[in-house]
């Protein structure tokens, strides 16, 4: 299965005999699972019930859900409505329209359905209702949405997992043609050392021959970027290993970029040759990008 994306919408119409509602839920990327929920307090046990399905069944994103529930006409004599309550929430309105228009705003009128499933509205004549009925069936409607999200986000990681692979195959390539310029460049470095040490065994009289062998093993070492290009290779075959796996896995890819990072600047710094930087740097672009897109996996 291909990694899932952590962005997705989904909205659902739905009702029963007493009651009619609009689910609308949407979620982006989060360092973990955060829940923002917008839902009538009087459904005794909907939230915590809504709180559970969804930590089930996705594991990261800010996902945002709002329920828009209101009664049917024909019910209108089972539930009185509550003048004070009304009167409250009315002013409010009012007062939120003036501040809109002092701003400069012009704000959608609020329909009556929304005006009643404002808190308190109707809540005076349904106190001891059982909500039980309307409960589960709010719950039977929800499993169907959640569903639409999780098939969004399955269809857009599976979308980021064809971008992200081919970004891997990139920074191979680039890491293939970092080492073919490293063996190239192998002769002119070994030409170079030679030189250097001449000019520094012309000067050595009185020198510490174990001090002198140190620090050309030293020089030797900062040019080789063998380590690095090794440590590269390895860590394209852990991407793809990750990226083949089944459920969450962007934070362990965004931890990889970092390791990704960590060795392109080391060769970069290492390079010595115009043409070993360059590749150094398409490197750095080539992990950066996929970066980008790693955020948006769960």
């Amino acid at each position: 299965m291909p990694p899932k994306s952590m962005t997705g919408f989904a909205s659902r119409r739905g009702g029963n005999e007493s009651h009619n509602w609009v689910w609308e839920i949407r979620s982006v990327n989060g360092r973990g699972l955060d829940l923002r929920l917008r839902l009538p307090d009087w459904v005794e046990g909907l939230e915590a019930a809504i709180r559970t399905e969804l930590g089930r069944r996705f594991q990261r994103g800010n996902i945002s859900l709002t329920l828009k529930l209101a009664r049917e006409a024909g019910g209108a004599e089972a539930f009185r409505i509550d003048p004070d309550a009304l009167a409250a929430a009315l002013a409010a309105l009012a007062r939120t329209e003036a501040a809109a228009r002092d701003a400069g705003l012009s704000l959608r009128p609020a329909s009556a359905a929304e005006v009643l499933a404002l808190r308190g509205v109707t809540e005076g004549g349904t106190g001891d209702e059982d909500t039980t009925p309307l409960r589960a069936a709010l719950l039977a409607d929800f499993a169907s949405l959640a569903d639409d999200l999780a098939a969004m986000r399955a269809a857009e990681g599976a979308a980021l997992a064809d971008i992200i692979a081919a970004q891997i195959d990139a920074i191979a390539a680039l890491t293939a043609a970092a080492s073919a310029e490293a063996e190239a460049r192998r002769p002119r470095m070994a030409e170079t050392l030679r030189e250097n040490l001449n000019r520094v065994l012309d000067n050595t009289e009185g020198v510490d021959e174990a001090r002198l062998t140190q620090e050309l093993a030293l020089i030797a070492v900062k040019a080789d970027v063998a380590e690095e290009i090794d440590r590269l290779t390895a860590h394209v075959a852990a991407a793809r290993g990750l990226l083949a796996q089944d459920g969450p896995v962007g934070r362990k890819l965004d931890f990889l970029t970092q390791e990704f990072n960590r060795e392109a600047n080391t060769l970069c710094a290492k390079a010595q040759a115009a043409a070993l930087t360059r590749i150094g740097l398409d490197l750095k672009h080539a992990i950066d990008q996929m970066r980008e897109q790693i955020q948006n996996v769960e």
